[in-house]
């Protein structure tokens, strides 16, 4: 018996394919809601959701704008989220229906491991291997007041009962900025306060069109918070700057301050200083016959990344050759636009880059100068390292840019490619002109 603990992303992924090996898997889920991972239930999907109605008022406004539409009435917070929870019981229900049918046996129960001994329900239960894939769990930063009812978490924020008028988010990172965008386009006032600088691990353009994105969103940056003020609930936020401290009001606080690894149920096996259990190149711990995929292991926090290795377990596993992890791995937030990149380790970069063309969601904005932009990123070789993209499908083309990037695929064989048309894609216009260049 193989036993996976988790049934996200990478979890599903290895107990359908060591079943489809002839493998007898049991999947070991302690979240009532079902199957489906914090991507389906606190993460990915849930912000594309919220991102669609966003997205859609957003439209709207740019179209009242131009005149020929009116003002939108009636929109409901609450009756927005009882959908979206609907639609994710929906989703839940055939992911579990689609393990299921792939031969693996789906539990609804909680597991420990006491170095190489399992417990599933309290019960110790023998096993051939266990693959670990209990993902991860916002970060709670050391603040008085994050215990105050009106204080969320991205795990927790479904659970607001209504818009609040005035949010403050705190974090300067992917979840921060997509939650900044959304709830400003529901109406709330939002502020988002920053220790360091917003989306600092992103390429500069992308940093300026998500500033674009979030023109109307208040972003204090380099700034440290005291505390979070209110008694019965959330009054406000407090910031110190240098012997001042100042309170900006809010009904509610979102954190975006990071994620920590699921492993508070393992003891006796090697984990790093953040919680994340240590693995080698075959996904396995320092525990004999226990693996670990996904989050738990601290690495990334993306769905792709968790699924790759939830593959390479599974592989391990049944002695195969494990798939090499990607030189490039591309990324993408969702706000107005996507912005969307994929690069290749290194510093050394030179870009190229070129406003959005009007196409498909990008016509209207036009005149406002809002239609995105992409970027070639070249080393001093002339090398493709990166690119970066802001446009509505930003970060579809991107995934396919990625993997050219992690192939033996070179920019010249962009000279025979077509793009769909019309199209608000703008990479391909840099590629041609970039090996135009190259063979000049």
């Amino acid at each position: 018996m193989i036993v996976v603990i988790g049934g996200g992303p990478a979890g599903r992924y290895a107990a359908m394919r060591l079943s489809k090996a002839g493998k007898k898997v049991r999947l070991v889920e302690k979240r009532s809601a079902g199957l489906g991972g914090q991507c389906l239930h606190q993460g990915c999907m849930t912000i594309c959701a919220l991102n669609d109605v966003a997205r859609f008022i957003s439209q709207a406004q740019v179209f009242q704008q131009h005149g020929f539409i009116g003002t939108l009435a009636g929109f409901s917070y609450p009756v927005l989220i009882q959908k979206m929870h609907e639609i994710i019981r929906v989703i839940a229900g055939i992911l579990e229906e689609e393990t299921r049918q792939a031969g693996v046996e789906v539990i609804h129960g909680s597991a420990e491991i006491q170095g190489s001994t399992l417990l599933i329900d309290g019960v110790e239960t023998p096993f051939e291997a266990v693959i670990v894939a209990s993902g991860a769990h916002p970060k709670i930063p050391e603040i008085s007041g994050c215990c105050l009812p009106g204080v969320y978490t991205a795990h927790t924020i479904l659970s607001m009962p209504d818009l609040p008028k005035k949010m403050v988010i705190i974090g300067s990172g992917v979840i921060a900025a997509e939650f900044a965008y959304i709830f400003r386009s529901f109406g709330s006032d939002v502020t988002i306060l920053a220790r360091s600088s917003l989306l600092r691990t992103f390429p500069e353009q992308l940093i300026q069109e998500a500033r674009k994105d979030l023109s109307q969103v208040m972003i204090k940056e380099h700034v440290t918070v005291a505390g979070i003020t209110g008694q019965s609930s959330v009054a406000g936020v407090l910031i110190r700057d240098d012997d001042n401290v100042t309170e900006i009001a809010a009904d509610a606080v979102l954190l975006a301050t990071g994620m920590i690894p699921n492993t508070g149920f393992i003891s006796g096996i090697a984990c790093g200083p953040d919680g994340a259990l240590l693995v080698n190149d075959r996904m396995e711990t320092s525990a004999p016959g226990i693996y670990a995929a996904g989050d738990v292991t601290g690495t990334g926090y993306l769905t792709p990344v968790a699924r790759h290795q939830g593959r390479k377990a599974a592989d391990a596993i049944l002695g195969n050759r494990c798939e090499p992890d990607p030189i490039a791995i591309p990324q993408a937030i969702k706000l107005h636009h996507d912005l969307a990149y994929c690069r290749r380790p290194g510093n050394s970069r030179k870009g190229l880059s070129i406003p959005g063309p009007a196409g498909p969601g990008t016509f209207w904005e036009v005149s406002n100068h809002h239609t995105g932009s992409a970027t070639v990123e070249i080393d001093q070789n002339g090398h493709l390292t990166g690119l970066a993209e802001a446009s509505p499908a930003a970060s579809v083309a991107m995934a396919y840019l990625g993997w050219m990037m992690n192939s033996t695929i070179g920019i010249e064989e962009f000279e025979r490619f077509i793009e769909v048309h019309p199209s608000a894609d703008g990479i391909p216009w840099l590629l041609k002109y970039l090996n135009g260049k190259q063979k000049s």
